[in-house]
């Protein structure tokens, strides 16, 4: 009901968290309560830039005292393509932005017997409202958290303060190194679902884990910050069979934004191929997929794709 709707926030405070990751709490500009949201959740934040609005989705949480706050953590990215580095160059205490509404699509499952976390680096943020919301509601839970060290590792005095008994750290330098491995998954009980974020390889090492070892796929959660990365990427042609339009997708570009530039209006949010909200159906060609929310069996049925982040073989005639 909010999904093209904005918010107006103030920067109400920043706190360095680490060497590279920032902390802003944003509070609505006429001091009343942001709208709640539930764990997993993410705003879409729009920065101004001087070739349009910068559109970045960050998690949401709220460790503060007060309610009706939002926060969120930005890792300053060394191949930053803008988004990090204006909020931590160019924001500051006072600043007025726009956000979005809160949407969650890595929402906490209803069916789990026990929740586990698994998180390197920025990747924490999703699960500190996941973690709150579970204490809520007398859950049980767990935390494994790697950081390259205890002072490169994000909340790390909020987390052993407020969950004490549930996390667990991994830091992989100085004495003690202690690593992260997805063998860790091999210690869970029947029922136990498991969540991923963190950097695409660690992703990528621990999905493939848990499907060996045997893990439902409706088991299994993860959310990316980046479209997955593709090692070879062709330009190809699309035949929008409603209009009887001829389109060139080349290689560096997505299929949605072609769409988008050609004036087709196609709804769209997160852009990383997890939410479906850009799913369009194929009638003829090879779809080759790079999305983590269509289903093994959606996905070799060869009649829908998300053009956000997959593409195609040749030619595909899309249902547009």
């Amino acid at each position: 009901m909010h999904r093209n709707s904005k918010l107006e926030v103030r920067v109400r405070n920043i706190i360095e968290e680490t060497s590279t990751i920032k902390r802003f709490t944003l509070q609505a500009i006429d001091y009343s309560m942001l709208p709640p949201f539930s764990g997993g959740s993410h705003i879409t934040t729009f920065l101004p830039h001087h070739s349009g609005n910068l559109e970045r989705h960050y998690s949401i949480f709220n460790i503060t005292s007060e309610m009706g706050l939002f926060e969120i953590a930005v890792r300053l990215a060394e191949d930053s393509t803008g988004g990090s580095r204006y909020w931590h160059q160019n924001v500051h205490v006072g600043d007025i932005l726009s956000v979005s509404y809160p949407k969650n699509y890595f929402p906490l499952s209803f069916q789990a017997k026990h929740h586990v976390f698994y998180a390197a680096g920025i990747g924490i943020t999703p699960f500190l409202s996941m973690m709150s919301e579970l204490v809520d509601k007398k859950r049980s839970f767990e935390l494994h958290y790697a950081a390259k060290s205890k002072e490169q590792c994000a909340f790390y005095d909020y987390l052993r303060k407020e969950f004490p008994d549930q996390c667990h750290f991994y830091f992989s330098n100085g004495e003690g190194t202690n690593r992260l491995l997805p063998t860790q998954l091999l210690n869970h009980r029947i029922g136990t679902h498991v969540y991923f974020c963190g950097p695409e390889n660690m992703i990528q090492d621990f999905k493939i884990a848990a499907q060996t070892f045997g893990y439902p796929s409706f088991n299994i959660h993860l959310e990316r910050f980046a479209p997955p990365p593709k090692k070879e990427q062709h330009a190809f042609q699309v035949n929008l069979k409603r209009s009887d339009t001829q389109l060139e997708v080349p290689a560096n570009s997505s299929l949605l934004d072609v769409l988008l530039q050609n004036g087709i209006k196609i709804p769209y949010s997160c852009r990383v191929g997890g939410c479906g909200t850009c799913e369009i159906k194929v009638e003829e060609g090879q779809i080759v997929h790079f999305d983590s929310f269509l289903s093994e069996e959606q996905q070799c049925s060869k009649q829908a794709m998300l053009c956000c982040v997959s593409r195609g073989k040749g030619r595909l005639v899309l249902d547009l």
